[in-house]
């Protein structure tokens, strides 16, 4: 789950549905920076369903008696977190294993620096995965796979800045993960600078510089602004599921 607190409610955003803003945006991606293009159902697939483990959890969402919020995917406990990352990362192999091998090298990649055994474990069977799958979806090329995967990075990235962010919020308030930009992987194209610089130019409009997307672009996404006094008084589950999605709208356009 994706939260932003207010005062009097907390903002929640259903995993999957984020991920699927992901693909939705990146699936404007210039073709001219898009390195074999024979890849690309694959990458897309990938993208759109980078979070697809969180589905049922997220239908359901827990509550941090710590913290008095409900968990976020960033607070959310290790060993839960590793049996859902495993179940989206085989769903997705199951449909479409290039798909897999991205999603596993993504959340590989969460948990490479938790030196916790069941982390690190979780680490080294998905390094094993990604072995037989290389193996299996031979010829292969290495950069082509990083470019790909710095694909799937940046449309998570992209995704959580319009879900992490109030809208229309001012540079120097946004989210900590952004406030310098967003870092680019090396592998992708077309880049003269290291990190993608964007800005809220107002509540539904973002805008941002060296521009990647065939054109300017909207993109829709389902959330709950769930009150604080309804968890209070019912309990969070039956708050979330009483509370009915909200539909935002945001459009990125070039600086």
């Amino acid at each position: 789950m994706i939260i932003r607190e207010r005062d009097q409610e907390f903002v929640m955003i259903e995993q999957h549905n984020h991920g699927q803003v992901s693909g939705d945006i990146m699936s404007k991606w210039k073709e001219s920076m898009f390195i074999e293009q024979s890849h690309r159902r694959s990458v897309e697939f990938a993208i759109y369903n980078h979070d697809l483990g969180w589905n049922e959890f997220d239908q359901q969402p827990f509550w941090d008696d710590k913290d008095q919020k409900p968990y976020s995917f960033s607070t959310f406990p290790t060993l839960p977190k590793i049996i859902l990352y495993k179940h989206g990362i085989e769903e997705v192999e199951k449909e479409d294993p290039y798909a897999g091998l991205l999603c596993s090298e993504h959340y590989s990649r969460f948990l490479a620096n938790n030196t916790s055994i069941p982390a690190q474990e979780f680490v080294r069977s998905e390094k094993e995965r990604q072995q037989k799958l290389w193996k299996k979806l031979q010829p292969l090329d290495k950069r082509s796979f990083n470019f790909h995967y710095g694909l799937v990075q940046l449309g998570d990235n992209l995704s959580l800045y319009l879900c992490l962010n109030e809208p229309g919020i001012n540079k120097e308030n946004e989210h900590p993960f952004f406030k310098s930009g967003i870092p680019l992987n090396s592998a992708l194209i077309g880049f003269q600078e290291s990190t993608l610089q964007l800005r809220w130019k107002n509540s539904s409009t973002v805008e941002i510089h060296e521009f990647p997307f065939k054109s300017s672009f909207h993109v829709r996404w389902k959330e709950k602004v769930v009150k604080k006094q309804l968890i209070q008084d019912v309990g969070l589950l039956e708050a979330y599921a009483t509370t009915p999605f909200e539909t935002r709208e945001v459009q990125f356009v070039p600086k």
